[in-house]
């Protein structure tokens, strides 16, 4: 059932305020809360459980693998009325719990993540993680990170390829911002490099070994019907003309010219993949497959978008 003002208050009343004392009391009243709460998992939680220990125990400055006999810990009344705040703000404004703890986990790392960036979330942690098995023909060296966002991405590769540098492009000064506190977060000044610009358009003819991109591509239809979680998220990270490829389609065009011989793009569409299938039935694009169940991920080599170039301009 969705929360009127009326609930919303009571929430607040002093009863449920004396009535929560611990770690755990706060972490059941807030998975019940969300649980009745009409509101949309899609930022990295699916389920009203995962979403209730970030923000509690993020909130408390705990890790996520606080022990669970210590959740018997009584909170201050302080730390009470910060939760209470928290938990209403996501229910009422239908703000993501990341924008409300200010951090986010992606490939195992945390990043500092506020509403000047859409919160990380993207599969291609799965093949982070691996290395790009199967993808990849020697260990990248150079890597691009194209439309990087809060540099988490661009991070997790320097992490996965401790001899590789990464250059983390946007064409946000206010994303880079966030990239540059990550960065310096994650002891990277010397290998991860934020760099402002329009896509390929600023950047000097360099070769990569690889380049991975997750840009907008969310279509005029799926931008239109998303939950207003989505809404707190810059609008420019996340749509991409009516097919959701117009960004897409740029990278297509110019990635040749900044990929080394054996080089590889990494492309997220998402759901606009079969948008792009429909437009480009004649390039075999290499679907990967996700262990964690994402889908809308190609490979191409610059063989492939060389062969192809024509139908990119």
């Amino acid at each position: 059932m969705a929360y009127n003002q009326d609930l919303i208050e009571t929430i607040i009343s002093d009863q449920v305020h004396h009535e929560l004392h611990s770690i755990q009391d706060f972490l059941r009243w807030t998975y019940s809360t969300f649980n009745r709460a009409d509101i949309y998992y899609g930022h990295g939680y699916d389920n009203a459980w995962d979403e209730a220990l970030q923000l509690v125990l993020t909130t408390l400055d705990l890790p996520i693998d606080f022990p669970a006999e210590l959740y018997g810990a009584n909170l201050t009344r302080t730390e009470k009325e910060v939760l209470l705040r928290l938990v209403i703000q996501r229910i009422e404004k239908r703000i993501p719990v990341a924008y409300l703890t200010k951090q986010a986990w992606f490939c195992g790392l945390n990043f500092y993540i506020d509403e000047r960036v859409i919160i990380p979330r993207s599969p291609i942690s799965a093949l982070i993680q691996t290395g790009f098995a199967n993808l990849l023909t020697t260990e990248p060296k150079r890597i691009l990170d194209m439309c990087t966002g809060s540099g988490c991405i661009a991070i997790a590769c320097a992490e996965q390829f401790p001899q590789a540098e990464v250059d983390a492009v946007d064409l946000s000064a206010d994303a880079l911002s966030v990239a540059e506190i990550n960065i310096e977060r994650h002891n990277m000044l010397h290998r991860v490099y934020p760099i402002q610009s329009d896509l390929f358009n600023d950047l000097p003819k360099d070769q990569y070994d690889l380049i991975v991109t997750n840009p907008p591509y969310v279509d005029m239809e799926d931008l239109a019907d998303m939950p207003k979680e989505f809404q707190h998220e810059p609008e420019m990270a996340l749509g991409s003309g009516i097919d959701g490829l117009d960004i897409t389609k740029r990278i297509l065009a110019a990635a040749l010219d900044y990929l080394a011989d054996n080089g590889v793009l990494v492309c997220e569409v998402g759901n606009s993949m079969v948008h792009l299938m429909e437009q480009y039935p004649q390039i075999a694009f290499n679907w990967v497959e996700l262990k964690n169940g994402g889908v809308g991920i190609f490979a191409i080599t610059k063989a492939e978008l060389i062969k192809h170039h024509t139908l990119f301009q």
